[in-house]
């Protein structure tokens, strides 16, 4: 299939089907479930950054988490966290990210921050660099399972990963659907950038709507802008849709 015109049809139409409350539940495990419970865009970007890996596994931990420990203090959250840990997190990763999260909410709202560089030139990539860069220097953590966790801004486009989790977390606070919450107003979601797992890689590059090799920032890209041509105020419609045809084997 390389008719672009019969791949829009073919995701409208699986649009038009996942765009419903059933697709986030236990049977069809993913991290939007937990974060929903909460509504809440710190909760949130704690649940879209432990999402990688299996993801019945990623829900089992995150239900396991006691997200009102970001009210407690510090000592209450190493206390309590000492033994959680989830795959290349360690425990004492566990508790720092908790930490650092919890420093992040008394200095300002996640929105706040990533809108600060955004609004210049409407770029989401100069909000997202603002915001690692304030998460990690609130806390000085240099484990693998921290840095992976929350990442580091890149030396260039080039030598850049997907930024796959961050991605997400910005559809789910920007888009406002049946899945995903909106809960923010300042980022419009024309600016969003395509969430690039392995299963949305491969159905892209299956299906004609990415010709790059590698799985990289410069391919969500790429990606992000072939969706607009579909729908150019609302590309990450199709993210769910995409995702899903990939993860149930459809295509």
């Amino acid at each position: 299939m390389s008719n672009l015109s019969s791949i829009k049809e073919l995701l409208d139409k699986e649009l038009l089907f996942r765009d419903s409350k059933e697709e986030l539940s236990y049977q069809k495990p993913d991290p939007l479930l937990i974060a929903k419970r909460f509504e809440d865009e710190y909760i949130s970007l704690i649940c879209a950054l432990f999402a990688y890996g299996n993801a019945k596994l990623i829900v089992k931990f995150l239900d396991s988490l006691d997200f009102s420990l970001l009210e407690q203090s510090e000592e209450r959250i190493k206390k309590e966290l000492k033994s959680f840990y989830y795959r290349f997190q360690k425990p004492q990763d566990v508790v720092d990210i908790f930490l650092t999260i919890k420093r992040l909410k008394e200095l300002d709202s996640i929105e706040n921050i990533v809108y600060k560089e955004y609004k210049k030139e409407q770029k989401l990539l100069d909000g997202l660099w603002n915001l690692i860069n304030t998460i990690r220097a609130l806390h000085p953590s240099n484990t693998h399972g921290f840095n992976f966790f929350f990442l580091n801004s890149p030396s260039s486009l080039s030598k850049a990963g997907t930024y796959k989790r961050y991605f997400m977390y910005f559809r789910w606070m920007v888009r406002e659907d049946n899945l995903d919450m909106g809960l923010w107003k300042k980022i419009n979601k024309k600016d969003l950038i395509m969430p690039l797992d392995t299963h949305v890689f491969n159905v892209s590059k299956r299906v004609g709507l990415l010709n790059r090799k590698s799985c990289d920032l410069k391919a969500s890209l790429e990606l992000t802008n072939t969706l607009k041509t579909f729908d150019e105020n609302d590309p990450l419609k199709y993210d769910f849709a995409i995702y899903r045809l990939g993860q149930e084997k459809i295509l």
